[in-house]
């Protein structure tokens, strides 16, 4: 039924407006309309119109001239978010901010997209995918890897709808020990994590050196080869700087739950900071609040990750956020729905990296991101799309 998927972000006026059309289609699929239906349809359709005219008082939008942007209306729209969801300050919050963007530039109408978010262990994350599947999205996009095995098992059900997977290895097949080899409506979206993380990694060690700090600290979230590429980036650019600086290294847990687990990230960081790390980065997407809030205790500094979190947490905590290393996943969404709209998304794999644009490092903090640190990276950034430096992707 598709009242489930009538998003509560929408405004009232567009949510009943969207209800109406729901309840049409509905019966297109079981022939005539029952009278009690025809009867009730009517009004509503009229007060859902009279209410969307009434609702809108703030006048017309002078860039636009009172007129509404043209959007691709061919293009229908779905993303599955993983745990965490909307609100977490990094990853689904930036793939949210791709979303937007795409329905900002009319690469896809606002009323022709949905969202899902999973439960607390996201045990129903491959339903909502499949939710969203059987609505008739052209384009599901899946913000994790964790969705990579469903997609795997159920994207072939789906020939109409394809499917785009953040961090993904579906297509990987039976060689990451997955069902379906051969996928022909499944991209996986890809980064090159290790590489924004070697920047970040180079502006600790050379903070650490103004603070007379010998040892710094790495969180990751959940135990394995993706958060290990940050890891193994941030680890080289610290020993590229000052190899005589240690590198302290907690991990939450080893299953999805470890990115949703603020009071571990909390704990694990400042029994790092206690044991004499100065700055500490993270990759433990909503852990990481736990971070800021041990780094606010214990008066030293964090670095974030996938969004500018300088820009996204309190105002007693940015002081103590460094710099954030970009993980671009609001580029992945956005050119995503582009190419899907186009016609034009690749099957298979494609990879951001930091010669794409894929990642990179946040400035946001003046008082810490200085002349001489910003000119060092812009020079290592250089040399990585160069090709004269190699980042490691495991530790």
């Amino acid at each position: 039924m598709g009242f489930a998927l009538a998003r509560l972000t929408d405004p009232p006026s567009a949510r009943r407006i969207r209800a109406v059309g729901l309840m049409a289609r509905e019966t297109n699929k079981g022939g005539s309309m029952p009278k009690w239906l025809r009867t009730l349809l009517v009004p509503l359709a009229v007060l859902a119109l009279v209410a969307a005219a009434c609702g809108d008082d703030g006048g017309d939008d002078p860039g636009t001239n009172g007129e509404t942007p043209e959007c691709n209306a061919d293009l229908s729209v779905g993303v599955a978010y993983d745990i965490g969801g909307i609100g977490d300050k990094s990853f689904n919050d930036a793939a949210n901010a791709g979303l937007t963007a795409a329905i900002d530039e009319g690469l896809v109408c606002e009323e022709n997209t949905d969202s899902l978010e999973p439960d607390a262990t996201g045990s129903n994350r491959d339903d909502n995918v499949i939710a969203l599947a059987d609505a008739g999205h052209n384009l599901v996009i899946a913000v994790g890897f964790a969705f990579s095995p469903g997609i795997n098992s159920n994207a072939g059900n789906y020939g109409r709808t394809q499917f785009a997977i953040i961090d993904g290895y579906a297509t990987c097949g039976t060689a990451c020990g997955l069902t379906n080899d051969g996928l022909t409506n499944v991209t996986d979206l890809t980064f090159k994590e290790h590489e924004g993380s070697f920047l970040v990694g180079a502006a600790a060690a050379i903070q650490a050196g103004k603070l007379d700090c010998d040892t710094l600290g790495f969180l990751g979230g959940q135990t394995g080869p993706l958060i290990e590429k940050f890891q193994a980036g941030y680890e080289a650019g610290v020993a590229a700087t000052d190899p005589n600086i240690d590198v302290l290294v907690e991990y939450i847990g080893d299953d999805v739950t470890a990115f949703n687990d603020a009071l571990k990230g909390e704990a694990l960081s400042t029994k790092m900071y206690d044991q004499g790390a100065c700055i500490i980065y993270h990759a433990a997407g909503a852990s990481g609040a736990g971070l800021f809030n041990a780094a606010v205790d214990a008066d030293k500094l964090a670095i974030g990750v996938d969004s500018d979190q300088y820009l996204l947490v309190s105002a007693e905590q940015q002081p103590h956020v460094m710099t954030s290393m970009l993980k671009r996943v609001d580029t992945a969404v956005h050119d995503a729905i582009q190419a899907g709209g186009e016609g034009t998304l690749e099957v298979g794999g494609q990879v951001f990296g930091m010669a794409e644009g894929g990642v990179d490092y946040s400035k946001s903090n003046t008082d810490l991101m200085t002349d001489d640190i910003i000119s060092e990276l812009d020079e290592l950034k250089q040399l990585i799309i160069d090709g004269q430096i190699i980042v490691p992707e495991s530790p």
